[in-house]
């Protein structure tokens, strides 16, 4: 008989996302007369903006014409876009990228979940806490944790606290490790890391042979000068950092799927013996071989959003989105919560009154007002006596539940 890989027995019960709509569901059937309005998953709500559905029609309609079809594209994605995120997402910002470094790809959630694929069992891995779940699950998948202690904390992780008392930065951890998983703008405590703190990240990285993984899926929402967008804007970062990025949020590609991961040619890592590689080789070896790219006409719709008429959409959007941001934020804090987030990411990272536990607030608030955020603790044990709401609502929508939270009575 086929058996399971033991390591899935590890996982703990249900992923964070699917808890949530699982609770969600069973309040709505018993009370059906509910309006719930959504605050919790980062799910958008704005539709694609005209100039990418524009595109995005132009490549069906190329793959309706015999004389402009596609089948099978290049495995990393198509040159045009592969060339407009080099000179917008990177050399604008006068970061150096090459652009058979860039591999266009279905989701940075799959990139990261998949990038460690790439890398020796034996590596030491470090995780911020609270951080967004697929980073942990992905490598308790990978056989190289442990079980899950009564604490919530994976044996043979690196767990590094992220709490009001660092300002949700992870601190270097004391201990020697391979590989870290950084996250900015942060999900899902919605902070930033500015250049001082990410060179530190750099310099160590280098020092010690580590490799930093760094998802900056919602850089889109920086809007402080002085906060890097990318990782290679710090110096020498291209030695030691591989980079996520995604349209999900930067253009509402949440159900289109489009994303992209950077490897850089400089950053080696060595076998049992010493040797030296460049871990660009494998991931191109990886994604050549599992991996068939993303539709022509997604990545016609992602290219426009490079455009001078794209470029103009897509900000609106985000400014749509973080005007979310300031309402909830402004609310929370007249409530007399402790909120942090909400100026240069989407999310909005709220400290609970009392020391009420992430779910019993998760739950009251279901309950009472009939509003779906996120408990804290799913994102980690440190996590814990926050709840993440999240501004990709329709505007109606928050300015209903601000209505509702201002007519709550919290505990």
């Amino acid at each position: 008989m086929a058996q399971v890989n033991q390591n899935y027995l590890k996982l703990k019960d249900g992923y964070l996302f699917q808890e949530i709509s699982r609770r969600v569901r069973l309040f709505q059937e018993a009370n059906p007369q509910c309006n719930i309005i959504h605050m919790g998953i980062g799910d958008v709500t704005l539709p694609l903006t005209p100039k990418v559905i524009e595109s995005f029609q132009k490549g069906v309609n190329e793959m309706g014409d015999i004389t402009t079809f596609k089948g099978y594209g290049p495995n990393f994605g198509y040159e045009f876009l592969r060339n407009a995120i080099k000179e917008n997402d990177y050399t604008k910002r006068f970061a150096h990228v090459e652009v058979d470094e860039i591999f266009i790809t279905d989701g940075a959630k799959c990139d990261t979940g998949n990038i460690l694929e790439i890398f020796g069992m034996n590596n030491k891995i470090a995780i911020s806490d609270p951080i967004y779940p697929v980073y942990i699950d992905s490598t308790v998948m990978s056989g190289r944790t442990g079980v899950c202690n009564e604490n919530g904390y994976y044996e043979n992780i690196v767990y590094m606290p992220c709490t009001e008392e660092n300002s949700f930065l992870p601190i270097i951890p004391n201990e020697i490790i391979d590989i870290v998983f950084l996250c900015f703008p942060n999900n899902p405590t919605g902070v930033t890391a500015n250049q001082a703190y990410l060179q530190k990240w750099v310099d160590y990285a280098i020092e010690n042979n580590v490799v930093i993984l760094y998802d900056s899926a919602y850089e889109a929402y920086i809007s402080e000068s002085n906060i890097p967008h990318s990782i290679y804007e710090i110096k020498n970062a291209r030695k030691v950092a591989i980079e996520f990025r995604s349209f999900s949020k930067t253009a509402g590609f949440t159900g289109t799927r489009c994303a992209y991961t950077v490897v850089p040619k400089e950053l080696l890592v060595t076998d049992e013996t010493g040797k030296k590689f460049a871990l660009h080789t494998f991931w191109t070896r990886r994604q050549a071989t599992k991996f068939n790219g993303v539709s022509y006409p997604v990545q016609r719709a992602a290219a426009a959003v490079y455009t001078i008429e794209g470029q103009k959409e897509i900000k609106e959007m985000i400014a749509y989105y973080m005007d979310n941001a300031k309402i909830l934020k402004a609310t929370m804090e007249k409530l007399g919560f402790k909120v942090y987030g909400g100026i240069n990411a989407p999310y909005i990272w709220v400290k609970t009154k009392n020391n009420q536990k992430s779910w019993d607030f998760f739950d009251f608030l279901l309950k009472k007002q009939n509003i779906v955020c996120i408990p804290g603790f799913g994102f980690g044990p440190a996590g814990e006596g926050f709840v993440r709401f999240s501004s990709f609502a329709k505007r109606e929508n928050v300015l209903q539940a601000v209505e509702r939270l201002n007519q709550t009575n919290f505990i």
